[in-house]
Parts: C-alpha cells; sequence; structure tokens
C-alpha cells in the first residue's frame, strides 16, 4: 500500500507540474490513501476527511463550493464589507447550505494555530497561500496538510480546485465544478470582443505622494493568469519581469518605458491616484495612462473578487468584465 501511494505521488507531482491534474487519476484518486505532492514534500491522507479546515485566502470556497462546509476558515480581511468576517459570495453559499457561520479564524497576524487545533480537523486545505515551512511543520502535527503546489500565492483558480478537491477525495467533482466555471467565463467573454488581443497589466500599492517605484503583479499572480481567461493578453513585458515563482514585482518609474505595450492598467486606488499618475512626468508616458484605460479598484468585494476563487467569479464577472471594456475601448 505505501509503494502504490508513492508512485501516486509521483503522478500527481508530474501533473501538477503542468497545473493538471488528469481525470484518470481524478477517478483512481477517490481510492486512499491519497497522495499530495507539493512544495514541502508529500501529504498523505487516509480516509476521507469530515472534518475540514482549511487556512489563507479563500482555500474554504472549494468545499463549500462542493456543498462541504468547513469547521472553520479564514475570516475575510480584505473587502468585508460589513465587518462579519464574510465575503459576500461565501455568505450567500452560506445560506444556500442552510448553514451557519463556521468558526472563522483571524490570520491578521498569522494563522491561528491553536484556533485550528481546537477543531480537530481530518485535513487542512491550504493549496492557495503564502505557507512557510514552519506554518506547514505546525500545521502537520494537527492534520493532514495539502499546500501549494509550487510556489507560495502561486496557485491559481482551476489548481486550487483541483488540489483542494483531491484533498477532499473529490477530484471528479471538482473537475466538473471548473467545467462549470469556464463555461460561464466563455459566455460572459463572448460579449466583450473588444478585449481580445487587448494587453493588461495588475499595478499594486502604489503611492500617490510617491510614484518613484512601481508595484506590479507578476504573471504567476491569479489575478494576472485571469486576464487570460477573460480574452486579455499578457504584455511581453510582464513576462519578462516576472521572477520564478515570484508574485509580484517592483520598478524604478524612470523606467516605465518597460512598460510601452501595456494597454490597460488595473490597479487599487481612487480618482486622486489617477490624477497623480497622469500629472507625473513618468508614469504619464505609459499609453495606458495617457489614454485614461485604467481600472481602478478599491477595498470593496469588487476589488476583492479581482483575484479569482471559486465562489467570486461568477459574482463578480459582470461587473469586472465591463470595466474592463470600458478600458479597452479607451486603449483602442
Amino acid at each position: 500500500m505505501q509503494r502504490l501511494a508513492c508512485l501516486f505521488a509521483g503522478a500527481i507531482a508530474f501533473f501538477l507540474s503542468f497545473g493538471l491534474v488528469p481525470v484518470v487519476l481524478a477517478q483512481d484518486a477517490v481510492t486512499y490513501p491519497i497522495a499530495i505532492q507539493h512544495a514541502f514534500g508529500t501529504t498523505v491522507i487516509e480516509k476521507k476527511p469530515v472534518r475540514v479546515a482549511t487556512v489563507a485566502w479563500a482555500n474554504h470556497e472549494v468545499p463549500l463550493a462542493l456543498g462541504i462546509v468547513p469547521v472553520g476558515f479564514a475570516a475575510a480581511n480584505f473587502g468585508d464589507d460589513n465587518g462579519d468576517g464574510l465575503l459576500p459570495w461565501t455568505e450567500a453559499r452560506l445560506k444556500e447550505l442552510g448553514a451557519a457561520t463556521p468558526v472563522l479564524f483571524d490570520e491578521g497576524d498569522g494563522i491561528d494555530f491553536e484556533a485550528v487545533a481546537a477543531l480537530k480537523p481530518d485535513v487542512i486545505l491550504a493549496a492557495y497561500s503564502g505557507l512557510s515551512q514552519n506554518d506547514y511543520d505546525t500545521l502537520s502535527q494537527i492534520a493532514p496538510v495539502v499546500a501549494y503546489p509550487k510556489a507560495p500565492w502561486a496557485t491559481d483558480w482551476r489548481s486550487m480546485i483541483r488540489i483542494n478537491s483531491l484533498g477532499l477525495g473529490m477530484p471528479r467533482e471538482g473537475e466538473a465544478l471548473i467545467g462549470r466555471i469556464e463555461a460561464e467565463i466563455q459566455t460572459e467573454k463572448a460579449k466583450y470582443p473588444a478585449l481580445a488581443g487587448t494587453s493588461a497589466m495588475f499595478v499594486t500599492h502604489l503611492d500617490a505622494t510617491n510614484l518613484s517605484i512601481v508595484n506590479f503583479y507578476t504573471a504567476n499572480d491569479s489575478r494576472v493568469q485571469f486576464f487570460r481567461d477573460l480574452g486579455l493578453a499578457m504584455p511581453k513585458s510582464v513576462v519578462e519581469a516576472s521572477g520564478s515563482g515570484r508574485f509580484s514585482g517592483s520598478i524604478s518609474a524612470e523606467r516605465i518605458d518597460t512598460f510601452a505595450d501595456v494597454d490597460i492598467l488595473v490597479t487599487y486606488g481612487d480618482e486622486r491616484l489617477i490624477e497623480a499618475m497622469k500629472a507625473n512626468p513618468l508614469l504619464s508616458r505609459m499609453p495606458a495612462v495617457e489614454h485614461g484605460a485604467i481600472v481602478m479598484l478599491g477595498r470593496n468585494p469588487l476589488g476583492t473578487a479581482a483575484n479569482p476563487t471559486p465562489l467570486s467569479i461568477s459574482w463578480v464577472l459582470d461587473d469586472y468584465m465591463k470595466l474592463l471594456n470600458a478600458a479597452a475601448l479607451k486603449a483602442k
């Protein structure tokens, strides 16, 4: 049995290296033990988990989407519009399932290991996370941990579903969920032909009072990868500036001409930031800034959902694509 688990782990590792878990392996995965290889090694799940806990951003959305209510998950700390620790799509799903709000972990200062341990989970899902080796080791003393496959915060929404659903022993259901979301995206994308071929860049943490440094999400980040789902192109400049495995990068504003191939800018902020960018002698040289092809997101559910997750995509798709389309028309 142990040898079979190791062989299975090797096969999973190969396919995860391409962001895939094939259907044939997914079908076999419901036979326990399940072995999942990730950035910290291999996790073996001996039997189907009943008590599911999740840590870090949005991992709880996978079991919820598949009809399982976790015993605990991280409270929302960005985009929570009413202060209850739940994002609107999570709250709506709990209501659909007729479930009360589970225990919410306060992760403002990192993972609350004691709170997780108190719930006695059978598995801890963290396929999309920034777990350190120490975090992983500590959580592993509580229950088997499903960690990210390659690098922190670099797991796209499909892989989040595939890996977490495998940890639940529900890989086929995970693939079906991906298919439903993809179909919804394709239907919505067809409404906005102007987005096809338009390049987009996600800039972040800009300071309107000091624009000497431009911070951006790389091609490894799920927000940027989502652009491709929506029909947008990946600028060559962003790909080349993306460090191996890193989800973010920085560049001096003096080198802003590097991003001359960017048609649309997406960022967090308000009108004051837009005016500061237009007035800046360096950033104003960017075609996207010059044309006003900027999508400005706030600290609200819309801004949060620009980082795609299993439940947020349906919630945000229409509004987000309208904003991107308006910017694309300006860029043309």
